[in-house]
Parts: C-alpha cells; structure tokens; sequence
C-alpha cells in the first residue's frame, strides 16, 4: 500500500518535518465551530476553509480571504499580514491559490502574486505550453488538497479563446507528478505537506492519502 509521506522539496524554506510542528498548533478543537462532515452547502465549507487555513497558518503571518473578482496574492506589510485572496469564494479556487503559495519560497512570498509572470486567456500555443508548463506541480498539489476534502478535481487549462488544445497531455503530466509525489521521486513542500496532514486530521480521522485514490482516468 502507498501512503502519501511528508517529504519536502527544496525551496528557501526550513526544511523540517510537518510532524514536529506543535500539536497544539493542529488540534482541531481550538478552532473548529462544526464538523466538517456536517457542512453541506460550498459557503460553509468556504468559511470552514477560511476559518480553519488561517488557523493552522498563522505562524506565516498569511490569511486566505475570499475575493470578488480574480485571484492575486499580496505580500505582508507592516500593517497588514499578506492575503492569499481566491476567486469569487469559490473553494477550488482557494486550493489552486494555497497550492501556488505552498511551493513558493520564502523570497517569492515577498513578490506580488508571487512573482509569477501571467499571459490572460486566449494565450496562444507557444504561450499555452509554457502556462501548463507552470501548472504541473501546483494542479498536482490541488489534487492532492481536493481529495483530502473528499473533493472532485478538474484540471485547469484556463484558455477559454485560445489554443488550449485537448488537455490530454496537460492531464498525463499533472498525474505522473502526483505519482512523483507518492514514490518520493518528488518531494512535496512543506506547507503542502503540513496542510494535507492537518486536512486528513479533520476529515478522514487522520487517514492519509494513498495511491490508489489517484487514477489517470479521474481526470477526463
């Protein structure tokens, strides 16, 4: 059996093991105002997110916010802790937006949006396959945060007027990564690594993700 393990990627973050965080820094009971299994509509389940995001978080000086209009992240002022803010309160938009900023380091966390340079829809070939070439590792992590919630995930090709082409091959390279992931050819961020584990704490009684809930065939 494959168990989805804590490995870290190199990035200019600490390297150290989500499980030596406090556990008082995971208990779910500090800040848990109803189950999560109890949550039925997508607006609870945001604010549940919110809630729960900003809690096990803190110690980044980062909030997860809910957005009118599209995604952006902005840095940390000395007035005001940095906002990943997601789209339209729409909760796969906040596990995109949180898997971008679990793989950012600490100098891109600096940068607005972190640093990311972004062609707008109707990107052409070119530009498309170096948009996916982006989204590999962070659609991959996304899977990885949806399925701890017990959540359908889509892959994004986000060119709706451009040559987005099929998707195929975007869909074969987002489930090898994951698979890179569970061999530990691949080493997970630690954020990431740290909000799947306190995920799992709340919503499948500390169960962790295993291989076989990812299959090639889950993404068409």
């Amino acid at each position: 059996m494959h168990l989805l393990q804590p490995q870290l990627e190199v990035t200019t973050s600490l390297l150290v093991s989500p499980y030596s965080t406090p556990v008082s820094a995971l208990a779910p009971n500090q800040v848990q105002r109803s189950s999560w299994q109890k949550l039925t509509t997508e607006p609870e389940q945001v604010d549940w997110l919110i809630l729960h995001f900003n809690h096990w978080f803190s110690h980044h000086n980062v909030t997860l916010v809910k957005g009118d209009f599209e995604p952006e992240y902005f840095p940390a002022t000395f007035e005001q802790a940095a906002r990943i803010q997601f789209a339209h309160g729409f909760f796969n938009s906040a596990l995109h937006e949180i898997s971008h900023w679990s793989i950012a380091g600490a100098q891109r966390r600096l940068l607005p949006d972190l640093g990311y340079w972004y062609a707008p829809d109707g990107r052409s070939t070119e530009q498309q396959a170096l948009f996916e070439q982006v989204e590999i590792k962070p659609q991959a992590i996304e899977w990885l945060f949806a399925t701890a919630f017990g959540r359908k995930f889509r892959v994004s090709l986000d060119n709706l007027t451009g040559d987005g082409g099929s998707g195929q091959h975007f869909k074969d390279d987002v489930f090898t990564q994951v698979q890179r992931y569970f061999s530990g050819e691949a080493k997970l961020p630690h954020d990431a690594a740290h909000f799947i584990y306190c995920i799992c704490l709340c919503t499948r009684n500390r169960t962790p993700l295993q291989l076989d809930e990812f299959k090639r065939e889950y993404l068409d």
